[in-house]
């Protein structure tokens, strides 16, 4: 009797989980961006939060947790209850290189979380400000490796925050060049922008989607794009390697962007959300969206996302031992 009991029990259990699973969500869903709004991060968590409200029925709701690199915004979500009500917009940063850079991480990003999917891949392109470039005589990559070296220390770089992506992409670019700059780290794309619209910054290897409207103002100047080929949305700009010479042979320093949940998320869930995701990247709208602004969409499935991140953790770990950059 007891063992039937038992078994009863199970069966029942596993119902109920099913049950929720197949309902879900019957709550709005929260979308964490842990970086501030305006940011490349941000960008692409508002293109699909309404994509994802219409196919679940319920509101996806992006909010813009900051600081510390995405370290905080990340952990936030894997201390979050595995029950598919809370996703993490995560980057390159907070899942690829933050790990090796900083030396106390509160989580794990390979062991923390389900990886659902990757929603794009973007270039970083090396902007100046376009006032005090053409002041300075800055034209290209070459006239600002020569500025850089006459006067060492006394250009800012601007960045997302400590170990991003755009972080990352000043130090290599410092470390293959020879040049010095100094770091200023801001909470997010967004406000690191406006510090180098407003000419208190002299240097940014920004993700392209949140920097395209302000190159195509004219307010800002993009010197070079850092992924290995030329981005078809800035046609005419260089990459790194192309403009640096010899001494950048070989720089490349993409991003990339896609969907976590918090480890233990029924797969279900995670299969559902995945699917959606990937149909929304290819319908029209959203892929001429990501295309226009030089992103290039995502969608693969949960498994190939894993096998992505390990990859690129795997990747980064050997460039931030070479730049020698660290967190504490």
């Amino acid at each position: 009797m007891a063992l039937a009991n038992c078994a009863l029990l199970a069966i029942i259990l596993i119902a109920n989980s099913a049950t929720a699973q197949s309902t879900w969500p019957t709550r709005p869903v929260k979308i964490v961006v842990p970086f501030a709004p305006g940011g490349t991060t941000d960008i692409l968590a508002r293109a699909m939060a309404p994509e994802l409200s219409k196919a679940f029925g319920q509101p996806f709701v992006v909010e813009n947790r900051a600081g510390a690199g995405g370290n905080i915004g990340a952990d936030v979500v894997a201390k979050s209850a595995p029950d598919g009500y809370t996703l993490l917009m995560g980057t390159v940063g907070t899942h690829g290189i933050n790990k090796a850079l900083y030396r106390k991480m509160a989580y794990d990003p390979q062991k923390d979380f389900a990886p659902i999917t990757l929603v794009a891949g973007v270039p970083n392109v090396m902007i100046v400000n376009t006032e005090k470039a053409k002041a300075a005589g800055i034209n290209n990559v070459a006239d600002f490796i020569r500025i850089a070296k006459a006067n060492p220390g006394k250009l800012n770089m601007a960045s997302s925050g400590n170990g991003t992506s755009i972080h990352l992409a000043g130090e290599l670019f410092k470390t293959m060049s020879g040049t010095y700059m100094t770091h200023f780290p801001y909470t997010g794309s967004g406000p690191a922008l406006l510090a180098m619209v407003g000419g208190d910054m002299d240097v940014m290897f920004d993700n392209l989607p949140s920097s395209m409207q302000l190159i195509k103002s004219g307010k800002l100047k993009a010197l070079a794009v850092t992924s290995s080929q030329r981005s078809a949305a800035l046609p005419d700009v260089p990459t790194v390697e192309q403009a640096g010479g010899p001494a950048l042979k070989g720089f490349e320093a993409s991003s990339w962007f896609g969907l976590l949940a918090p480890a233990g998320t029924p797969p279900d869930i995670v299969n559902r959300v995945q699917q959606e995701v990937t149909k929304s990247l290819g319908t029209p709208a959203i892929k001429e969206k990501l295309l226009a602004q030089g992103a290039i969409p995502g969608g693969d499935t949960p498994q190939q996302f894993t096998d992505f991140i390990n990859a690129e953790h795997r990747k980064w770990a050997q460039v931030v031992k070479a730049s020698g950059a660290k967190v504490d």
